[in-house]
């Protein structure tokens, strides 16, 4: 009886490892046809006779973006959006340009690990480990460096110089998704109660008000 229960178990986490994974890709690619009606988890395939090799191209990244911000920072972001022939491969890169002492704040990509290499400057970086921890990893990154961020863990970037940073990022999906902390939080629309962040950040309601005033 015992071995029977065990066998059991073995196959119901074989299959849930089945089914928690994304399917292998059954054909050369599935460009992203954005006029089609239909909706799936992703895009549906433009018709293979009509990819063109501006399906596969973007042209941009050379550009610094303006940091002419609150924090300091401008995320520009290459997704299926604006290549769709990244549709079903999984991935997407972003260029993040950083102010002198600018920040990349705190946030998470709900589907994507990231991984990303400094081009320009100094930056500290660091992501915070899941509950009840809470560990703070973080390290001083020169050019040339490269630091992952696991899937769905906050992290942030900071430039630590008196003149401009950049870094390149790629990540695990077609569309990482990012949600700023703060932004969310603070920002949401319509808005948390002051009551439940008042708890939450063990702070009195008036700097509640006030923060939220901010987003």
């Amino acid at each position: 009886m015992a071995s029977r229960v065990l066998i059991l178990a073995c196959l119901v986490m074989c299959c849930s490892l089945i089914f928690a994974s994304d399917p292998s890709s059954l054909q050369d690619f599935c460009v992203a046809d954005s006029n089609s009606p239909v909706l799936v988890n992703g895009l549906v395939c433009k018709d293979p006779m009509l990819v063109e090799p501006n399906d596969f191209f973007f042209s941009g990244l050379h550009l610094p973006g303006n940091t002419s911000n609150s924090v300091g920072s401008r995320v520009t972001l290459v997704n299926v959006a604006k290549i769709p022939g990244l549709n079903s491969l999984g991935i997407s890169i972003v260029r993040v340009d950083y102010a002198p002492w600018g920040i990349n704040p705190p946030h998470t990509h709900p589907r994507a690990t990231e991984i990303l290499t400094v081009l320009e400057g100094k930056l500290e970086v660091g992501f915070v480990t899941s509950n009840p921890e809470n560990r703070l990893i973080s390290k001083l990154l020169q050019k040339g460096d490269v630091f992952v961020f696991p899937k769905g863990l906050v992290h942030y970037q900071k430039n630590v110089e008196n003149w401009d940073a950049v870094a390149i990022s790629t990540l695990s999906s077609q569309n990482p998704g990012v949600i700023t902390i703060a932004n969310s939080v603070f920002g949401s629309k319509p808005k948390i109660s002051a009551d439940i962040l008042t708890k939450a950040f063990q702070v009195d309601k008036n700097v509640v008000y006030n923060v939220q005033s901010k987003f």
